[in-house]
């Protein structure tokens, strides 16, 4: 299937580890030209040699160091990626996620820590490259979000509550960007093997003096598959989604969960 990514650019946020890199990754098998971020330089630099030796220095990449919680750092990464990769075709929104807790657990200023972290992040970079998308008739949005948004999970207050915001949010801007040929879609991972999954995991072992992997069973166990995902299952929709396969495809909230999910949307 060719997905008619070839030199088409884009930002990959949050894209040292998890979920971000195996977008990356995927990406750049595609020929996308990548501009990658993290809070840690030396981690984003050693995805940079993954991606040039994975695609045989086929394509261009830029990793920088970049708190996503910053209005003024992002601003000016944007800038720096505009100079030296030119417009931006595919953005993904992406960034870690709100720590769990009970809802007594939470203050005022947790709930504006975490609203800055997971919605305006989204929201500022939307804004920066949605003026070139429009000019070129073309872009796409992806927004990395998880299966809380159909399914509540216990104990994450915050991620239930912000993300369902990113989530009304981005229904609305894709309604206003359609007629400009720019599609705005959110994906929803369930449990994925990642590093913040897997400190998650040493936390509730610690907690309840049970093996992680008699922990990771019974999640599993729970889930239609039998499995726990891995990063590499949500990578390929969002290439997908970025792809020209995918032009008629907009305001959508897709799980990538195995089924564990109950709802029928």
């Amino acid at each position: 299937m060719n997905l008619n990514l070839q030199n088409k650019n884009a930002i990959v946020c949050a894209s040292s580890q998890g979920l971000g890199k195996a977008a990356a990754l995927d990406l750049a098998q595609e020929g996308v030209n990548l501009a990658i971020c993290s809070r840690d330089q030396k981690k984003i630099d050693k995805v940079k040699e993954e991606i040039i030796q994975s695609t045989d220095n086929k394509i261009k990449v830029i990793a920088l160091k970049v708190d996503l919680d910053s209005s003024e750092e992002i601003q000016t990464f944007f800038q720096q990626v505009e100079n030296d990769l030119g417009s931006i075709d595919i953005l993904v929104n992406n960034n870690g996620g709100p720590p769990p807790s009970t809802f007594e657990q939470l203050s005022d200023e947790d709930w504006q820590k975490a609203f800055n972290s997971t919605m305006m992040s989204c929201l500022r970079l939307s804004r920066l490259v949605i003026p070139n998308m429009q000019k070129n008739g073309w872009g796409r949005i992806i927004n990395i979000s998880s299966v809380s948004v159909k399914t509540p999970v216990n104990g994450l207050f915050l991620s239930n509550s912000l993300r369902m915001g990113v989530l009304g949010w981005a229904k609305a801007l894709a309604d206003e960007l359609a007629p400009h040929g720019i599609t705005v879609n959110t994906v929803c991972p369930g449990y994925t093997k990642t590093e913040r999954v897997e400190a998650i995991l040493d936390t509730q072992s610690k907690a309840s003096g049970l093996k992680k992997e008699d922990i990771e069973k019974s999640i599993a166990d729970n889930i239609p598959m039998k499995r726990v995902g891995e990063a590499e299952d949500l990578a390929g929709l969002i290439t997908f989604l970025a792809s020209e396969k995918a032009d008629y495809m907009t305001g959508l909230a897709v799980q990538v969960d195995g089924g564990s999910a109950r709802t029928f949307y």
